[in-house]
């Protein structure tokens, strides 16, 4: 790989690796929101050291609400077609924004020290957009009258994070490449439920999320493919064997096939 992040500038004020570690340990959803845009402006203005070596929680800090379930003991939360429904939707979507943000920056802080200095500038920039997503979302439940944490949701993205904790190409497969992308694949049918709906300002933030995560799973598949290469593997037969070890689930259609080729992903990975 190429050089590895850089151990220098110790005159500023704090390290990329400790800044990281700070969001993961804001528990708030506002406050973690706030720390990560913190954070990505900080590293672009270049006021934090590249330095990853950190201490990295086993697990991020959360809010006490929402309640946190199984996946498989999650109510149905309905097709948004109604005003309790359509939150439900976007209380989910918004925890997931949430927990994207914690591993955006765990990726930094638990690889970051092994990685080149664009690895680092991906995913930083990416914790910044889904604290961005976050917010809208949360700003939109409350003008809907409702709040993040006033229905439980499911702790299925960290389960994923935790049994890749010990590889990246695992994490990259299994996040970005399935997770990040399965969001590809369902997000333009909420959009559309949203816009029959009559909620177009709803649909809008989706619309803006959906054209970021592209970019997202492109980071992903980028990374992925340059972690397996320098290891040696073929990266789509890579990738079927670290979602078979490592993901509890099958990847299932319907796929995207437009919008996972514009991320860089090839069918051949899905298919």
């Amino acid at each position: 790989m190429p050089q590895r992040c850089l151990r220098q500038q110790r005159h500023l004020l704090s390290t990329l690796g400790d800044a990281a570690v700070g969001v993961l340990l804001t528990g708030a959803a506002r406050a973690k929101a706030a720390a990560a845009t913190r954070v990505a402006g900080d590293w672009l203005a270049g006021l934090l050291a590249a330095e990853c070596a950190a201490v990295v929680p086993g697990r991020p800090a959360r809010p006490s609400m929402p309640v946190l379930f199984d996946p498989a003991r999650m109510p149905k939360r309905g097709k948004g077609g109604t005003p309790a429904s359509r939150v439900a939707l976007l209380h989910a979507v918004a925890h997931i924004e949430l927990n994207a943000i914690d591993l955006a920056f765990d990726l930094v802080a638990r690889f970051g020290a092994v990685m080149p200095r664009a690895f680092l500038d991906d995913w930083v920039r990416i914790g910044g957009e889904e604290a961005l997503h976050f917010g809208l979302l949360a700003d939109r439940l409350e003008a809907l009258g409702s709040h993040y944490g006033a229905l439980p949701a499911h702790d299925g993205l960290w389960l994923a994070a935790t049994a890749t904790a010990h590889d990246l190409l695992a994490r990259l497969a299994v996040v970005p490449l399935v997770l990040e992308a399965r969001g590809l694949d369902v997000t333009p049918d909420m959009i559309v439920r949203l816009e029959r709906g009559g909620d177009s300002e709803s649909a809008g933030i989706l619309r803006r999320i959906f054209a970021d995560e592209i970019g997202h799973v492109a980071a992903g598949s980028r990374w992925f493919h340059a972690v397996a290469a320098d290891s040696g593997f073929d990266p789509e037969s890579a990738f079927k064997l670290a979602v078979a070890t490592h993901f509890r689930g099958l990847v299932k259609p319907p796929f995207n096939d437009s919008a996972r080729e514009q991320a860089g992903l090839p069918p051949g990975f899905y298919r």
